[in-house]
């Protein structure tokens, strides 16, 4: 299956973040970057180069319904580009979709942010929610993740 690309990997070990039919910029990115660094290596993973693209809901949908032939709303949609522990790929992310997870949970936008974030990147590390049982699994290393975040990185800055 051909995946969309950005082709803007022009060095090893790189992580970005752009923008595609919104106006978003992320906050704290800096930050964001050194622990998506720590959770690879946490992972086990081989950070190679990692993508991120905000979009709209319509955008996402576009993708999801050219590329894996679904008909639904996501919040983020994982292009892998190589195998683990290589960890290379393009992660869309509908902010859209964020911001309407974060009111239904009635928590901060730039936390579930960080939980969508990171749940793509753990797809990258062969983690999986098809099943219930998968999706605990992948939910608990969310969790982990976010107070990895919340202890190492959210004061850094």
């Amino acid at each position: 299956m051909d995946f969309p690309s950005f082709d803007t990997f022009q060095e090893e070990s790189s992580i970005s973040f752009e923008s595609e039919d919104v106006d978003f910029e992320l906050p704290n990115s800096i930050q964001i970057v050194e622990w998506l660094k720590a959770v690879c290596s946490q992972e086990g993973g081989n950070l190679q180069a990692l993508n991120y693209i905000f979009c709209s809901d319509d955008y996402l949908h576009r993708i999801n319904m050219e590329y894996l032939d679904h008909d639904t709303l996501t919040d983020i949609i994982t292009f892998p580009y190589d195998s683990f522990p290589s960890i290379y790929g393009d992660l869309f992310i509908s902010i859209e979709r964020v911001k309407e997870n974060a009111d239904e949970l009635n928590i901060p936008f730039e936390q579930e942010l960080r939980r969508v974030i990171v749940h793509g990147l753990l797809h990258l590390h062969n983690y999986s929610d098809k099943t219930e049982a998968e999706e605990q699994v992948i939910r608990k290393k969310e969790d982990d993740c976010l107070l990895l975040w919340e202890q190492q990185f959210s004061a850094i800055g």
